[in-house]
Formats: C-alpha cells, structure tokens, sequence
C-alpha cells in the first residue's frame, strides 16, 4: 500500500490534556489551494457564492414542510451576490456542487473552499421538490471576480518612520542647510540602528536630504550600507550606518 495525505491536523479535543482525543484536521485539497494562493497572492483567495445557510435536521424539515431531510437550506441571498444573479432564492435546499452531493454546512463550506473569485461552478438545488442546476460565478467578500494580491509595503514603511521637512526655523536653530525631521517611529529599519524620535536627518551617503522622497530617493537601489548624517533637536550630531 501506499500513504497518501488526506489532511492536516488543526486541534484535537483532549479531556486529560495528553495527545489523545478528537482530533480536527483540514483536508488536503484545502491545504494545496491555501499553499498555491499564499504563493502566488500573498493571501488566501477566498470564494463566496452569496448565500445564507442552515443544516436541514427534523425541525427545520417540519417547519418548511420540506419532503426530505437532506442537503443544506438557504435561508437567505445576498444582493447582488453570485446565488441571486444565478436564481438561487431564499427557501431553496443545495443538494449538490459540481456534481458532489452536500448535506451539511460543513461540506458546502469545504467544496467552495477549494475554489477562487471568478471561478464558475454549477449548484444543484431543490425548489419545492423540483431539482434545478445553475451555473455561477463566485466572487471575493467585496462582490468581485478580482483576486487580490498582498501589496508589499512601500520604503519607507520598511524604515518604519514618518518624516516632515525641517522647518526653516529649526534649520538656523541647529545650523544645518537641509534636513528632514523623524517624526514618528515605529519597529523598523530605522529604531533598529538607533535612531531617535526627532532625529534631523541632513545627509545619506553625502547627498543632501529635505523631504521624505528625498530619503527614499537616496537610498533606492542602494546595496550594502549607507551613511546617515544629521542632528538632534538638542544640537548633538549623529552618524549612523545602515545595511540594506
């Protein structure tokens, strides 16, 4: 025989605290998609078809007078979602997507968790008896087909500062012709070598700097280490070297 893997464990329900118990895994074809998405994206793209949902049990079947207590009901359609502009409509039971029978949330959440906005599946319903497929696009949780990948953060983020211009007063206070003043600072690049709130940056590797473009701008492309040049507001010089 040969092992194949059919999911990986997320939790297990242990009444002693040992390893032992219920054990909760997720299933493999989510993993693949999860692992493609990150990969690709920079996040997971999560698929949505619009629609409200409940277990069909004894009581739900007796209160809507459904015939059999199989598949899941919608109690609800979003506007403007994907199950509303396919015909899908409030007091409609999903017995099947792509072909695959459901008959709890849990397997309904699991089969449109292996797809991505802008993916086409078909869905299987039952209306007043009458089984009817339609065809629908699913969408992310804003209503689009869009995929969205994780935007890298810019520069200056990376130096996890907020810069001003050195204003004109503070540059004859402490002598300096060009500066650019630190004024928030926050876990970065910058707080790592020892940079200050209110640190005056003048120079980076010599080239004068007035704006936070100008900062960008010096160290854009740059490899290695770089000088940083300027002063506090209580007049003492600093240098500082950073690695990029």
């Amino acid at each position: 025989t040969r092992g194949e893997l059919v999911g990986i464990n997320a939790a297990i329900a242990s009444g002693n605290g040992y390893y032992t118990g219920y054990s909760f895994a997720i299933p493999v074809n989510i993993v693949r998609k999860v692992v493609k998405d990150l990969l690709q994206y920079g996040e997971v793209q999560r698929a949505y078809i619009g629609v409200q949902i409940r277990e069909v049990d004894a009581d739900l079947a007796k209160e809507k007078g459904l015939e059999r207590i199989k598949g899941v009901y919608v109690a609800g359609v979003m506007e403007n979602g994907s199950a509303e502009k396919a015909g899908i409509k409030p007091g409609d039971v999903i017995t099947s997507v792509q072909g695959i029978e459901v008959n709890s949330n849990a397997e309904l959440l699991e089969i449109i968790g292996q797809y991505s906005p802008g993916d086409k599946i078909s869905v299987t319903v039952e209306r007043k008896g009458t089984p009817l497929t339609y065809d629908l696009m699913l969408t992310n949780d804003k209503g689009t087909t869009s995929r969205v990948k994780k935007e890298e953060p810019s520069f200056l983020e990376n130096l996890g500062a907020s810069f001003r211009p050195a204003s004109e007063e503070l540059k004859r206070e402490l002598g300096i012709q060009s500066g650019v003043e630190v004024v928030e600072l926050k876990p970065g690049a910058l707080s790592a070598i020892g940079i200050k709130k209110g640190f005056i940056i003048t120079r980076i590797d010599r080239i004068r700097v007035n704006t936070a473009k100008d900062v960008a701008d010096a160290l854009k492309g740059k490899r290695g280490g770089v000088l940083i040049e300027g002063v506090y507001p209580n007049g003492v010089r600093a240098y500082y070297g950073l690695g990029l």
